[in-house]
């Protein structure tokens, strides 16, 4: 049920490891909406079948069914409807500077960091080249990524990303923190701006409950 009350159904397709996922499922769960989980597992290439990509023809998650049969196939464009139509808790702050300094973070991670560490990207340079190249690419986009964060963040940080209230960098600073951390062990020393950040995410009911081992779709090891 939304936060206004409003009843809508709401599918979400998403992967539990999957950072543009992350940040929907973190958006949600600010909101206050129930959704149906739909699991595609990219490792085993279920975002390649044709019935998936009816859905996404883009072959990517998350995708979020709205409306009955509305997709709405990219986190930005799916968390800004969100925020349109459930407008409380709001994702950006009314003062215009700390709001272009959301979407300035939002923008460093969706296509400075993110499309650098895709599933599809690194396993093209596995293959075309080797792991070592591979993990060095990765490790390149996400410290220079870093390196500007740390920096447009350090004089407005709070307790999170651009003060005391969570907005919009957050959802996209959490994700790409936890993926860095656990999946390419990059060490956050740094990086003290947005370490404390993500210490502080760690204490947010909204963001414990969208980590990636929360969801239904991870192995239990992870748990």
């Amino acid at each position: 049920m939304a936060n206004s009350g409003e009843k809508e159904k709401l599918k979400l397709y998403s992967y539990w490891r999957s950072s543009c996922a992350h940040r929907v499922r973190i958006a949600l769960s600010l909101k206050g909406l129930e959704y149906e989980y739909i699991p595609v597992n990219l490792l085993k290439g279920e975002q390649s079948d044709p019935e998936f990509k009816k859905i996404n023809p883009m072959g990517t998650v998350p995708a979020l069914v709205v409306d009955g049969d509305i997709v709405i196939s990219d986190s930005l464009a799916i968390i800004m409807y969100l925020d349109d139509k459930y407008p409380e808790p709001p994702l950006l702050p009314p003062d215009l500077h700390k709001r272009a300094v959301n979407f300035q973070a939002a923008s460093i991670v969706l296509s400075g960091i993110q499309p650098h560490q895709n599933l599809g990207v690194i396993r093209f340079i596995e293959e075309k080249i080797n792991s070592e190249e591979k993990t060095a690419w990765v490790t390149n986009a996400i410290t220079k990524g870093f390196t500007a964060l740390e920096k447009l963040l350090v004089s407005c940080a709070g307790k999170h990303a651009t003060g005391d209230e969570v907005y919009l960098a957050d959802l996209f600073l959490a994700p790409q923190i936890y993926g860095a951390i656990n999946r390419f062990q990059i060490n956050m020393e740094p990086y003290p701006t947005l370490a404390k950040c993500y210490q502080s995410y760690k204490d947010l009911p909204a963001f414990q409950n969208a980590a990636p081992e929360k969801q239904p779709d991870a192995p239990a090891s992870t748990s």
